[in-house]
């Protein structure tokens, strides 16, 4: 149904440098020459290397100093770009196919400090607490203070059902705070749905991966399913804590709910990092009124999907700023066991909004909650004209007491599958944000009947 989208990987090249006079006379017409070559840095660099060689209280084989340095090199740029040695290669192919060992976290460096950009649903992580924006100061007693990212990631996997204890510091706790959590093989489940209510979908994104755009189809084809085959009357999509992932996940994903015109696009210094995508002709919702969820959790990959829904004027936005995290990494093989993954563009909405340090901001600005829904079987629910004494019968109603107990009967005879979901359907309508999301699809879905 939709085109094979792809990004190529982008080459490392060397850059000449040109020369322009500021005073407005025209450029010199002599042929530009090439960056002159850092000698005397070098020569600075041989210098440090071989004291450091000859000096050090231990010896350092060479492989150990030249792969600090090209680390460093490379930390000093932003905290995206990074050296891959051959197990960190290895995981992070591993880690975009779904399954990896680990708790399931995904973090940043800010200030030097690890943060929690988002946990994983369903990982030890989540079940644990570990809340979007928490700075990891302690990973089993060893500080995090400028450690270099890929060494923090290696240190919190581990052999499944072994432990590992962090020191957490949470904005608006006093103090750290411990949290000891067991590691496990986490599979990313990427798409969940729920049919909320007769017409309404949902749909949770958990992080982009390969193969989340034919997820989705196959979750809104069953949603439709379960809806008696007819078409849904509205969708809330979920990207709430959803780091990002893989780029061409995003951009199917917003594909999937647009018609037309451009989804994203990026820029960089060398021709191959400029690209444009585009969306096909086909709606999976056939124009059915569309609400985005995102909130500081949501990265990546997520501000795509909300910024191109957003700018075509496709979705609502609901919820919180999101995370703001604008670039694109591109894994630059050095050889078939190491690699760069190293900042190569920033990429734009639609209407050429960056958001790398900003962040998408919702059309409706909504913080988190919890509704406690009423209990009309208990009598927990408000007083009707039918609870009080010696009320009037409705005569269109007289059978009303003979088919009750059917009805009952049909109630206590569900399957524990269907009570199973029939609870989880429950807790998503008891999140204040869901359930606003639904409210406004009801009414739009109710406007746009009218207007037709």
């Amino acid at each position: 149904m939709r085109a094979n989208l792809f990004v190529p990987l982008l080459s490392l090249g060397l850059f000449l440098s040109f020369g322009l006079s500021l005073r407005g006379e025209e450029p010199p017409t002599e042929k530009p020459q090439p960056t002159a070559t850092p000698l005397e840095e070098l020569r600075l660099f041989a210098e440090i290397f071989g004291r450091i060689k000859s000096d050090y209280v231990e010896p350092v084989d060479d492989r150990t100093l030249l792969e600090n340095a090209i680390r460093g090199m490379l930390s000093g740029l932003d905290p995206h770009s990074s050296y891959l040695n051959e197990e960190e290669y290895r995981e992070l192919q591993v880690g975009t196919s779904g399954e990896f060992g680990g708790l399931g976290i995904e973090v940043g460096v800010e200030d030097g400090f690890l943060k929690v950009i988002a946990p994983i649903d369903d990982t030890p992580a989540q079940r644990a607490g570990i809340q979007a924006g928490d700075l990891i100061v302690r990973i089993d007693g060893k500080p995090t203070k400028g450690m270099d990212l890929s060494k923090a990631v290696q240190l919190m996997r581990g052999k499944p059902g072994t432990k590992i204890k962090l020191m957490v510091l949470r904005e608006g706790k006093d103090k750290p705070f411990s949290v000891e959590i067991t590691r496990a093989v986490i599979h990313i489940a990427s798409v969940k749905h729920q049919l909320l209510q007769p017409g309404y979908g949902y749909v949770r994104i958990a992080h982009f991966q390969s193969g989340t755009t034919d997820d989705l189809l196959k979750a809104v084809d069953q949603l439709i399913q379960e809806n008696e085959g007819k078409q849904l009357k509205g969708l809330v999509l979920d990207l709430r804590n959803n780091p990002g992932g893989v780029l061409n996940g995003a951009v199917g994903v917003s594909d999937a709910f647009l018609t037309a015109g451009l989804i994203v696009s990026t820029k960089g210094r060398l021709a191959d990092a400029v690209l444009e995508f585009q969306a096909g002709p086909d709606d999976i919702l056939d124009g059915a009124p569309l609400v985005v969820l995102v909130n500081g959790g949501s990265a990546s990959a997520s501000e795509i999907v909300a910024g191109a829904l957003q700018d075509h004027q496709r979705a609502i936005i609901l919820g919180t700023r999101t995370f703001g995290k604008g670039s694109v990494q591109t894994i630059v093989p050095i050889n078939h066991r190491r690699a760069l993954k190293l900042t190569t563009a920033r990429y734009y909405t639609p209407s050429g909004r960056s958001i790398q340090a900003q962040g998408i901001e919702p059309d409706i600005r909504l913080y988190p909650g919890k509704l406690k829904l009423a209990e009309q079987a208990d009598g927990g629910g408000p007083l009707r004209e039918a609870d009080l004494v010696h009320h009037l019968e409705n005569p269109k109603s007289e059978n009303a007491d003979q088919e009750k107990p059917e009805a009952t009967q049909a109630e206590t005879s569900s399957k524990p599958a269907e009570k199973a979901k029939k609870e989880e359907n429950r807790a998503l309508l008891e999140d204040y944000q869901i359930n606003e999301a639904l409210n406004i699809l009801r009414a739009l879905s109710l406007y746009n009947r009218r207007e037709n």
